[in-house]
């Protein structure tokens, strides 16, 4: 009896609960209550991020550009149709890498190379590696392309098994202004410094399209007095020991000339040596360095040192860099970010002094849903950040592909989740695997679109000088190269 009576107690005081909750909801923050967060580790922010809000989130701009058409100049005879705010691609900036995959198309000369950044949006390799197939397999081109020393997305990463000794010491720019030694190319700079045991990386190739072998492996690292240093790995049944050198201020050692379906590398007594990763390609056709980092809003690429990227660029010979931010710079506390236009306007431009010559590909923040009155719909910041991302691309003179539009546009992320099978995780930001080669087809669509209008437009053009693509201050083979 006593029994039952605490249960109907029991149960009245929570369905009392419930109904209080219900009411008083009514009157707290409509966005109090995110959907499920599955993948709420992925958000993190960058200390620039926050510096940049406080310093410049007041700032307000007149807008010279909704109403305004752009007009572009000719490139070596070659002009895109000029094209309106609402509509813009700005395929124009993109006419030098156009005319590298032209030669590389017709005449299968030289190879044509593309840095990814971006956020946890391409953690685990997602788009990023379907981007690189479509490419590879228009164009040629077999390997991954640069591969960090350590990575928090290693284990979730289908293009290649990547493994590590926990005693490696990692500086990255989302968390040290001032790195003992300058971030390479991925943002991140590391040290073998446990003297008493053996720091060792290891990769091994997937069955992913065009990535089953690692094509002539190679180490990237610094400059350092320590002249000791030594990596060993096994081949078959021998043990190959080979000398680091650090006298540059970027240098590589090529491990083997052929392809590999696995490696482990081990390094000793390369304490105070600064080391970048390894690149995997075959020198031909199209490859794409995956550079992503949780977490990151952009505004660290602002941070690189010029001559360290330059030497990078030597190396690496970049035709093109992809900027995939926005998950991260959503939900503070405004919907005016003009503030992050002004900086990011800035990041672009250093990029360009980092990497002479290369063309800048702005993709846009994808829809993010909110629950609003129990209703997830997009998030009201997304459309005011899509806008300042398609103005800082124009102001820099980059080209723009808009996600947010080419899925669906307003509410388009609660279908994505919805659908069966789902394209979307229930976060309602993040892109599961099936979602990220759908973006991935969006994106290269739109530039395998505007190649082709630039083919159109190659024919067409009058005799002309050509305007010389910017060379990089050090020739390649300037770089001290074991």
């Amino acid at each position: 009896m006593n029994t039952s009576k605490y249960f109907i107690q029991a149960l009245i005081v929570v369905v009392f609960s419930t109904l209080s909750f219900l009411v008083f909801k009514t009157f707290l923050p409509k966005k109090i209550f995110p959907e499920s967060t599955a993948n709420s580790k992925n958000i993190v922010v960058d200390s620039l991020l926050l510096e940049a809000l406080a310093e410049d989130g007041a700032v307000k701009e007149k807008d010279t550009l909704s109403n305004k058409t752009i007009d572009f100049k000719v490139v070596n005879g070659i002009k895109f149709p000029d094209e309106t705010f609402d509509e813009y691609k700005g395929n124009q900036y993109l006419v030098t890498f156009f005319e590298k995959l032209f030669q590389l198309e017709t005449k299968k000369q030289g190879n044509v190379r593309i840095a990814y950044f971006g956020d946890s949006m391409t953690d685990g390799d997602l788009i990023v590696k379907d981007f690189r197939t479509y490419l590879q397999e228009r164009f040629g081109g077999q390997g991954v392309g640069f591969v960090n020393i350590t990575s928090e997305s290693a284990g979730s990463r289908s293009s290649l098994t990547h493994e590590f000794s926990g005693n490696w010491k990692t500086q990255s720019y989302l968390k040290v202004k001032r790195p003992s030694r300058a971030f390479g190319v991925n943002g991140h700079v590391f040290f073998a410094n446990d003297t008493s045991n053996v720091a060792w990386v290891k990769y091994k190739a997937t069955k992913t399209k065009f990535a089953t072998e690692l094509p002539k492996p190679t180490l990237f690292y610094g400059s350092s007095s320590n002249k000791n240093g030594k990596v060993f790995y096994s081949v078959g049944s021998d043990t190959i020991f080979k000398k680091l050198s650090p006298n540059n201020t970027l240098n590589t050692l090529t491990l083997s000339e052929g392809n590999l379906k696995n490696i482990k590398v081990n390094f000793s007594k390369a304490d105070s040596i600064p080391f970048y990763g390894f690149n995997f390609d075959d020198g031909k056709g199209v490859h794409v360095d995956n550079f992503s980092n949780r977490g990151n809003s952009g505004l660290p690429l602002g941070t690189f040192d010029t001559a360290t990227m330059k030497a990078f660029h030597a190396k690496l010979d970049y035709d093109l860099i992809v900027l995939q931010y926005g998950a991260n710079v959503l939900n503070y506390g405004t919907l005016d970010y003009t503030w992050y236009e002004k900086r990011m306007t800035k990041v672009v431009n250093h990029l360009k002094e980092c990497f002479p010559g290369v063309s800048i590909l702005i993709i846009s923040t994808a829809d993010k849903s909110t629950k609003y009155d129990l209703e997830m719909k997009t998030d009201s910041a997304v459309v005011p950040l899509n806008t300042a991302q398609k103005r800082y691309a124009i102001k820099s003179e980059a080209s723009f592909v808009n996600i947010y539009t080419l899925m669906g546009g307003d509410g388009s992320m609660v279908k994505w989740v919805d659908e069966v099978p789902a394209k979307a995780n229930k976060d309602y930001t993040h892109f599961n695997h099936r979602g990220a080669k759908e973006v991935a087809n969006m994106i290269f669509n739109q530039i395998n679109q505007g190649y082709e209008t630039y083919k159109k437009l190659r024919k067409k053009r009058k005799p002309t000088t050509p305007v010389k693509r910017d060379t990089v201050a050090v020739k390649k083979d300037s770089i001290h190269e074991e």
